[in-house]
């Protein structure tokens, strides 16, 4: 079970985390600075893992445009067991499948932030294609029982 293909999963629920304007950190005509970050987390219970975006469009070292999503996504059970590493305990997310996860995640940021922009200037700020394998490249690995 090694492509994303190969596993079966579902999309549970998008939110906006976090999502902001500051006109008064930008300026027209400035350089601007795109921030990424994609983060991963589980809900063991529910069986489903979270791809958290957070994307930061900035001038002078300062944020004009914030917004972070949180898209969770059901795996399904046979898919979760193979996850599960009871030995080791461990849950290991193969990091193909966290890359698709993560297209989607980004993909799903791209028209959130143009909804929440839209008829606005900032409208104007897209996000860009992000070549997620680069950025994913170990496999993800969770805590089979979760700390208290």
């Amino acid at each position: 079970m090694s492509g994303a293909k190969d596993i079966g999963f579902s999309l549970k629920k998008i939110t906006t985390e976090q999502f902001a304007i500051i006109e008064k950190a930008y300026t027209k005509g400035n350089e601007v600075l795109f921030i990424t970050d994609i983060e991963f987390g589980i809900d063991r219970e529910k069986r489903q893992v979270g791809a958290s975006i957070e994307i930061r469009f900035t001038q002078n070292d300062a944020p004009f445009l914030l917004l972070e999503t949180l898209v969770m996504f059901g795996i399904h059970e046979n898919a979760w067991d193979t996850f599960v590493k009871k030995q080791e305990q461990k849950i290991i997310i193969p990091k193909g499948f966290l890359t698709h996860l993560a297209m989607i995640a980004v993909g799903t940021t791209r028209g959130v932030l143009h909804a929440k922009t839209e008829n606005s200037t900032f409208n104007r700020f897209i996000v860009p294609t992000i070549n997620v394998a680069e950025r994913i490249t170990v496999d993800g690995v969770f805590p089979l029982i979760e700390d208290e």
